[in-house]
């Protein structure tokens, strides 16, 4: 019989998580597999849990909470030999990855549609000797999810982050950066630094348009430095989709890439810390298997 490890966050989701554990169990014994649990316990937790389930040889991990859940489980997965296929099961504020992948947002559909699914295999970023699965992201923009109080997203959703970025915009200062992407050199101040597996980022649908979690590439995305007033245009920019656009942006993509800067820039790998600069990324193409919805986004 196979195996199923679920890996939640008690607090996620407004913390229907553990309230909605027995449901995802039957669903799972429902569908063949012989299903447990762990609930985790602080940082780290779902990474080990997650690595742990690996090395015991488990079919499938599900990873049940946010996007930092999901950060913890695949660098948990990610260095295996022997990898599990990965499901989601959305609990937190934005659940990037999992709206790239066409889950719904209600945690018990999308765990129906986990267990009827189809899985397929996607690139995975590498940041040092860390792993992120849809962004990596530096610069005064991306401090807002550092800042944002934990009690604010319980209660706000996303709603949290764009008040946090309202209050902020004023005292946002541009940082100096050296980027060596396939053989070219971006050195600038910038006001923010984003790879991205996926177009969603943040919330935002589309703000890598071109992005695939299948093409061996990331999307890289630099707001350069700017004023008030192109701050506010780029804002209009972006929720109509053409961000990309503004003169002070570089959009463009790359398989290999690294990073020079102050130590005072912290990087966000998939809403989560992940160190400092400098640093160098690479793509694992097609590295981690993931449970997709059966009639989700055509994939290759």
């Amino acid at each position: 019989m196979k195996r199923a490890r679920i890996i939640y966050n008690p607090s996620s989701g407004r913390e229907q998580m553990k309230n909605l554990l027995p449901d995802f169990l039957d669903l799972l014994e429902t569908a063949g597999y012989e299903a447990s649990a762990h609930a985790t316990k602080g940082a780290g937790s779902a990474r080990e849990a997650a690595a742990r389930a690996a090395a015991g040889g488990f079919d499938l991990v599900v990873a049940a909470g946010g996007d930092g859940t999901v950060f913890e489980v695949v660098n948990g997965l990610a260095p295996a030999e022997k990898r599990p296929c990965l499901g989601l099961i959305p609990g937190g504020t934005t659940n990037d990855f999992a709206r790239a992948l066409g889950l719904p947002s209600d945690p018990l559909a999308a765990a129906r549609q986990l267990v009827e699914g189809r899985p397929v295999r996607v690139d995975v970023g590498q940041a040092g000797e860390n792993y992120f699965i849809n962004i990596a992201a530096a610069g005064a923009f991306t401090e807002l999810t550092y800042d944002t109080p934990l009690k604010m997203k319980t209660l706000l959703g996303q709603l949290a982050y764009y008040l946090k970025g309202m209050e902020s915009l004023p005292d946002i200062a541009p940082l100096p950066v050296r980027i060596e992407y396939d053989g070219q050199v971006f050195e600038e101040d910038m006001l923010l630094f984003l790879l991205a597996n996926t177009p969603h980022v943040g919330g935002f649908e589309q703000m890598a348009p071109l992005a695939s979690y299948q093409d061996g590439l990331f999307d890289l995305l630099v707001v350069k430095s700017m004023n008030f007033g192109e701050m506010v245009q780029l804002g209009g920019m972006l929720m109509r989709g053409e961000h990309y656009l503004h003169p002070r942006v570089l959009y463009t993509q790359a398989r290999s890439i690294r990073v020079q800067g102050g130590s005072e820039i912290r990087l966000n790998l998939d809403g989560e810390y992940g160190g400092t600069f400098p640093v160098s990324f690479r793509v694992l193409e097609r590295h981690l298997e993931v449970m997709t919805p059966k009639h989700g986004p055509k994939v290759r």
